[in-house]
C-alpha cells in the first residue's frame, strides 16, 4: 500500500515537472531535468518491486483464517466504528453443520459495549449487524447466525478449488509474512570433551525444525551452536594431555574415547593436589593465548567436533559453530559497559548486577578476575543483537535455564541493547526426556544415555520392524530397505519429540514411536508412500499430473472431497501459528489430521476404478488424483520442516 501511494505521488510529481517543460526543451531547466530523471528512475524501481511483490504474493498460499479476519475486521469496523481494538475471533468449525469457519466476536463486543458505553445489546443482535456489513469478497458463500451469536461461515467451493489448483501449479509456497527479517537461533550447544547425550537430543531436533520453518517462510536465518568450548575445565584436560601424550605438539594424540579422557582428568583434579595446581596454571596460560596451550585446546576441540558431527550427519543438522571462546575477547567490554552505566555492585570481591524483578544477581566477574557463564551469555546476547542485527532471537534451551535466560534478557533490555516491542527475544524452553519408568532417561547402570547409542539402537529396531513385515523379502531392494530403515529410525526419533508439546517432559519409547498406528512418524511415512503410489499404479506420471492441474477443475461435491480440500488449505494458518508460538507439535497434529482425513476420502471416493473381474483400469478420476497429489505435496513440505525424509517405497 505504501509503495502504491508513493507511485501515485511520484507520477503526480513527474506530471508537474512536465508542465514546467523539463523534458529537455530548455537548457535553463537542467536542474529540473535531473530531478525528473531521478523521479522516473525511482518510479520505475518502485513499479518493478511492487510487481515482484504482487507476483510473490499471488503465488503465496492464502491463509484463509487471516483473510477471514480481514473481512470480519472490516465488517466490525463498519458496524461499530467507535470501538477501539474490538475482539476478532475466527476459528475453523469443529463440525460440518456449523459451516467451515466461525466468527465468535459478538460475545466479546457485548461485554465491551456494556462496560464502556453501558449499552446492553444481545450477542445475536451484534452478530446480525456484523453479518450485514460483510464486504464483497472472493471466499464466503454465505453466513448463518447460530445460538447466542456465533457467525457460521460457509466457504465458496470455487474459491477452495482455485486455491488447490494454485497449490498444484505453484507448489507449496510460504505464507506472506511481510518484511524479510533476520532470525538467530541458538540450539544444540553441547560441551567440548563431553559426549552428546539424550539431553541434547531435544534442543538439536527442535532447533533444526524451527530454523527450517523460518527459512521456508523467507526469513534470513543464522543457526548457532553455542559450544561449551572455554573455561576452567580445559586446564585439567590440557594438563592431562601433557602427561599422557607429551609429544602432542608434533604427533597428533590418538584420543579415542574423549569421555574416558575427561573422567580420568577429573579424577586426578579431585584427588591430586599437584595436578590441580598445574591445571590452574594451564588455564592462565590458555587465557593468555600461549601458542602451545592454544594448540592443545584446539586438539581437544577437534576430537569433540568429529564426534558431534557424526550425530549431526545422522540427523541432518546444519549449524555454524560459535562457542563461548568466540565471545571471550568481548567480555571485559561487557563488564566495563555495565560499570560505566552504574549497574555494577561489588560483593565479596565479585562484580554483580541486579536486574529489576529478579532476586538472584548476575555475576559478571569473579573475585579472581575471571569471567562467568553470565558474562559469556551477555556478550553473546549483545553480539547477536548489535552486530548480527537480529530481529528475532530464539534460544532453544531446556526449561531449567529459564530464570537464568530471562535475567540475561532483562539485563540486555535494562542496558538498552534492545526494545522488546521492536526485537523479539524468546526462550523456546523444553522439558526433559523420561524413560518408560517416568524417571530421567538413563541406562540400566544409571548413566546418561549416549546419543550415538540411541541412534544406533533406533536403526536396529527400525530394521527389525521392516523385517517383521517381510519388507526385505518381496517388496524392497537392498538399497530401498536401507533408505526405509534410516527414514523410519531417525524420522521416528524426531517425530516422537516434535509431536509432544515441547514445554512438557516426554516419555521415550521405541515401541510407541515405531508403531505404525496412531500419531507416529511410522504411520505418516507409510501413509505418504501409499498416497504417492496411487498415481504410479494408475500409470499417471508427473507430466500428466501437471497438465491436469492446469486444465482440470477440482470438483469438491462429495463431503469427503470437500473436507480434504479444506484441510489441505489450512497449512498456511498452521505455519503462521507456529511462527508466533514456536510450538511445533501443532504441525505434527495437523499432518496426522491430514493423513486421517485423506484415509476417509480414499475409502469413500474412488480415484481409480477397476473392473472387478479382470482388475483392469476402466476409469481414472483425475480431479481426485489431483487431491491425492495436493495432500502428498503438503505432507512432503511438512516432513521437510520437521527434518523427516520420506521414501517413495516402504
Amino acid at each position: 500500500a505504501l509503495q502504491e501511494n508513493e507511485i501515485k505521488l511520484l507520477t503526480a510529481e513527474i506530471e508537474r515537472l512536465k508542465n514546467f517543460g523539463c523534458l529537455g526543451v530548455s537548457p535553463s531547466l537542467e536542474g529540473l531535468r535531473d530531478e525528473n530523471a531521478k523521479l522516473k528512475y525511482r518510479l520505475n524501481f518502485l513499479q518493478k518491486s511492487l510487481q515482484e511483490e504482487r507476483s510473490k504474493t499471488a503465488k503465496s498460499m492464502i491463509n484463509i483464517n487471516s483473510r477471514l479476519q480481514e473481512i470480519f475486521g472490516a465488517a466490525i469496523q463498519a458496524a461499530y466504528p467507535d470501538l477501539e481494538n474490538p475482539p476478532l475471533v475466527v476459528t475453523p468449525s469443529q463440525q460440518p453443520k456449523f459451516g467451515d469457519y466461525q466468527c465468535n466476536s459478538a460475545m466479546g463486543i457485548t461485554q465491551i459495549l456494556l462496560k464502556t458505553k453501558e449499552q446492553k445489546v444481545s450477542p445475536r443482535e451484534i452478530a446480525e449487524k456484523i453479518a450485514k456489513n460483510i464486504p464483497a469478497n472472493e471466499c464466503i458463500e454465505k453466513v448463518e447466525i447460530a445460538g447466542p451469536g456465533f457467525i457460521n461461515v460457509h466457504l465458496r467451493k470455487d474459491f477452495v478449488s482455485k486455491q488447490l489448483s494454485s497449490l498444484l501449479m505453484n507448489g507449496v509456497q510460504p505464507p506472506a509474512v511481510g518484511k524479510r527479517k533476520k532470525v538467530v537461533v541458538d540450539f544444540s550447544s553441547p560441551n567440548i570433551a563431553k559426549e552428546m547425550h539424550v539431553g541434547h537430543l531435544r534442543s538439536t531436533i527442535i532447533g533444526e525444525s524451527m530454523c527450517r520453518l523460518f527459512e521456508f517462510a523467507g526469513y534470513d536465518v543464522l543457526r548457532l551452536n553455542h559450544l561449551g568450548d572455554w573455561g576452567t575445565q580445559f586446564g585439567m584436560l590440557i594438563a592431562h594431555l601433557q602427561d599422557k601424550f607429551p609429544d602432542y605438539l608434533t604427533v597428533s594424540p590418538p584420543i579415542g574415547d574423549l569421555q574416558a579422557f575427561y573422567k580420568e582428568s577429573k579424577r586426578r583434579f579431585d584427588t591430586e593436589e599437584e595436578f590441580k595446581k598445574r591445571a590452574y596454571q594451564c588455564v592462565v596460560l590458555l587465557q593468555s593465548k600461549n601458542p602451545d596451550f592454544i594448540k592443545a585446546w584446539e586438539l581437544i576441540c577437534d576430537v569433540s567436533r568429529k564426534e558431534f558431527q557424526k550425530i549431526y550427519n545422522c540427523l541432518d543438522i546444519t549449524l555454524i559453530e560459535r562457542g563461548e571462546s568466540f565471545y571471550h575477547e568481548m567480555m571485559k567490554d561487557i563488564v566495563k559497559e555495565f560499570e560505566d552505566k552504574g549497574f555494577v555492585q561489588v560483593d565479596d570481591g565479585r562484580k554483580i548486577v541486579f536486574v529489576t524483578g529478579f532476586p538472584v544477581p548476575l555475576t559478571i566477574m569473579k573475585s579472581d578476575g575471571g569471567f562467568t557463564y553470565d558474562t559469556s551469555d551477555l556478550a553473546a546476547l549483545k553480539h547477536r543483537l548489535c552486530e548480527e542485527k537480529a530481529d528475532i532471537l530464539i534460544y532453544v534451551v531446556d526449561s531449567g535455564q529459564s530464570v537464568h535466560l530471562q535475567t540475561v534478557f532483562a539485563a540486555g533490555q535494562m542496558i538498552g541493547w534492545y526494545d522488546p516491542k521492536v526485537t523479539r527475544v524468546a526462550h523456546a524452553a523444553f522439558g526433559v526426556v523420561l524413560g518408560e519408568d517416568k524417571k530421567k532417561f538413563k541406562t540400566r547402570s544409571g548413566d546418561t544415555v549416549r546419543l550415538i547409542d540411541l541412534l544406533e539402537e533406533g536403526l536396529k529396531r527400525a530394521m527389525d520392524k521392516l523385517k517383521d513385515k517381510e519388507r526385505d523379502k518381496v517388496v524392497l531392494t537392498a538399497e530401498e530397505l536401507k533408505a526405509a530403515q534410516t527414514s523410519v529410525a531417525f524420522g521416528c526419533i524426531k517425530y516422537a519429540d516434535l509431536s509432544h508439546n515441547r514445554l512438557n517432559d516426554y516419555v521415550f519409547s521405541f515401541d510407541k514411536m515405531l508403531d505404525d498406528r496412531g500419531n507416529t512418524a511410522a504411520y505418516l511415512l507409510y501413509a505418504f508412500t501409499r498416497i504417492r503410489a496411487i498415481a504410479r499404479l494408475a500409470n499417471i506420471d508427473e507430466q500428466m499430473l501437471r497438465k491436469a492441474a492446469r486444465e482440470e477443475v477440482l470438483i469438491l461435491d462429495h463431503e469427503k472431497e470437500w473436507k480434504l480440500g479444506k484441510c489441505i488449505l489450512r497449512f498456511p494458518e498452521i505455519l503462521q501459528k507456529i511462527l508466533e508460538d514456536l510450538l511445533l507439535h501443532t504441525l505434527c497434529d495437523y499432518l496426522y489430521e491430514l493423513a486421517t482425513t485423506f484415509t476417509e476420502f480414499y475409502d469413500n471416493c474412488y480415484c481409480v476404478e477397476k473392473d472387478r473381474q479382470s482388475g483392469q483400469i476402466v476409469k481414472v478420476n483425475m480431479w481426485r488424483l489431483l487431491l491425492c497429489e495436493a495432500t502428498a505435496t503438503i505432507m512432503a513440505k511438512g516432513f521437510d520442516i520437521l527434518g523427516i525424509k520420506p521414501v517413495q517405497r516402504m
